[in-house]
């Protein structure tokens, strides 16, 4: 599994916004946006293109298109903390199509619980970008890889604004994803699973507590 971790002085700003515990819950939505917008960028750096002609008002020129839909990557966001980075992949990748995990962390063996999964059935092969703004464990990561890889997934990266190296290498050896997009690799995981330094609960920030 290849690993890239985002080194952008940009990134690295709204990162700080986001860890920051004064930091509003609108002002996290929106740092949230903006470091996954660089982040799906990053990701989206080797999406298969084509090379079409278009004419430019001085003359006839060669242009990059992307491939048909079915070379777009699927993009999943694993909720509920997902989907405060879906809009920005969709900025990055309109015409691309959405599927939906939810998945629940049992507080008790720190392992998801399935409550939602709308992936089609059979991917025949499409790429997949998983978006999920922590990497702690990587068991909803994993979980949300290998439902993919049964449904026939193509090349599978999973972006995440913070991981820990326990996740990192869980996911890794798990076998499940071809690459890892992150902004940061923290110190470790505390005793209850969590990130550190991290940025706390990053649904609770973006939605309140449960």
């Amino acid at each position: 599994m290849h690993v890239h971790v985002v080194d952008h002085p940009l990134a690295a700003v709204a990162l700080t916004r986001l860890r920051d515990q004064t930091t509003t819950r609108p002002a996290f939505r929106g740092a949230l946006r903006t470091l996954s917008r660089h982040l799906v960028y990053e990701a989206s750096r080797d999406l298969a293109t084509s090379t079409i002609d278009i004419v430019t008002p001085v003359g006839p020129t060669k242009g990059i298109t992307l491939g048909p839909d079915t070379e777009l990557p699927l993009l999943v966001p694993v909720l509920r903390a997902g989907l405060g980075m879906l809009d920005a992949a969709l900025a990055v990748l309109p015409e691309a199509r959405t599927g939906f995990i939810g998945l629940k962390r049992n507080e008790e063996t720190l392992q998801p619980d399935v409550y939602l999964d709308t992936v089609p059935v059979d991917l025949a092969g499409q790429p997949v970008m998983v978006l999920d703004p922590m990497l702690a464990t990587a068991g909803s990561a994993i979980h949300a890889c290998q439902s993919l890889r049964d449904a026939n997934a193509g090349a599978i990266t999973v972006v995440c604004v913070l991981s820990a190296p326990e996740g990192v290498e869980a996911l890794k050896d798990s076998g499940t994803a071809d690459a890892h997009v992150t902004a940061s690799i923290d110190s470790h995981l505390n005793e209850i699973g969590y990130i550190v330094p991290g940025l706390g609960d990053a649904g609770d920030r973006q939605f309140g507590v449960d």
